[in-house]
Formats: structure tokens, C-alpha cells, sequence
């Protein structure tokens, strides 16, 4: 509702601005879509592929702290952005992966970014990008282990 008012908006005061907005949003889609088309491929495949037992004794509910750290080990090496890793967390939470341990996984992957490295390791340094990576380590881990206390204390 409030993209169309904005739409009304432009097209009534915007003096043609509208336009340009729906030619971007346009442009946006098309490279977007081939992408969330391949991740939702790849996380339908990752559900049929991979036996719910696998993932129930790994990163199930009962997989504790090392479900946990398997989820951010996972998490650092998943490719991609947002638009590929998150319909593969989704899949792997919908054949049981605990929430846990998705919070660990999807943690690092956003902090790790293993295809930053080489870009950290060049601009930053070595130095720089080992403590990052030992400091990234500690805090997805520490992720997963807070949404399972949170889950506990409120009962979900």
C-alpha cells in the first residue's frame, strides 16, 4: 500500500520522477531475479538432497553447541549475498536445522565473508584480517548460543 501511494505521489507532484523510479526498479529486478531464481533452486535441491537425519544429528534441536559451531563454520563459507544465502538457511531450518543454529550460520556468513578475504588480506593486511577473522569466530558461535538462551527464557 504505501509503494503505491508513493507512486501516486510521484506521478501527481514528481514531475515525471516516477518514471525514473519504476526504470531503476525495473533494472533492479532484472538482475536480481536470476539470482533469487538460482538460490531457490539450490535450497529445493539442498531439501531433497540432503536426509533429514543428517541434519537432525548435526544441527538439529538436540545438536547443542556443536550444532552451533558447525552452523557458523557454514555460515562463513556460504557464498553469495543475501538474496542466495538466506533461501538456503531457510531450507536447511525447514528440514530441522535448529534456529540456534540457522542464527549461528546466518551470523557467519555475514561477518566471515569468506570472498571478502582476499580483499581484507590486500587493503587491510594480514595483521588486520586474522584478528577480524579469530574476533568473527568468537561472535557467531556466541549468536547461536544467544538465540538459544532467548528461545529458552521465552519459551519458543
Amino acid at each position: 500500500m504505501a509503494i503505491l501511494s508513493l507512486v501516486a505521489f510521484y506521478f501527481a507532484y514528481g514531475k515525471g520522477k516516477h518514471m525514473e523510479g519504476l526504470v531503476i526498479a525495473k533494472n533492479l529486478t532484472i538482475q536480481i531475479l536470476p539470482m533469487l531464481v538460482f538460490a531457490f533452486i539450490l535450497a529445493g535441491l539442498l531439501q531433497v538432497l540432503i536426509p533429514r537425519e543428517f541434519i537432525a544429528n548435526w544441527i538439529g534441536n538436540e545438536s547443542g553447541l556443536k550444532g552451533i559451531f558447525i552452523g557458523s563454520i557454514a555460515g562463513a563459507f556460504l557464498p553469495g549475498g543475501p538474496y542466495i544465502t538466506l533461501p538456503i538457511a531457510a531450507g536447511v531450518m525447514k528440514l530441522g536445522a535448529s534456529i540456534p543454529v540457522t542464527v549461528a550460520m546466518v551470523t557467519g556468513w555475514s561477518l566471515v565473508g569468506i570472498s571478502r578475504l582476499p580483499m581484507d588480506f590486500a587493503i587491510m593486511g594480514p595483521r588486520f584480517t586474522l584478528i577480524r577473522l579469530a574476533s568473527v569466530f568468537i561472535f557467531a558461535p556466541l549468536a547461536g548460543a544467544m538465540a538459544w538462551l532467548l528461545m529458552r527464557i521465552l519459551k519458543l
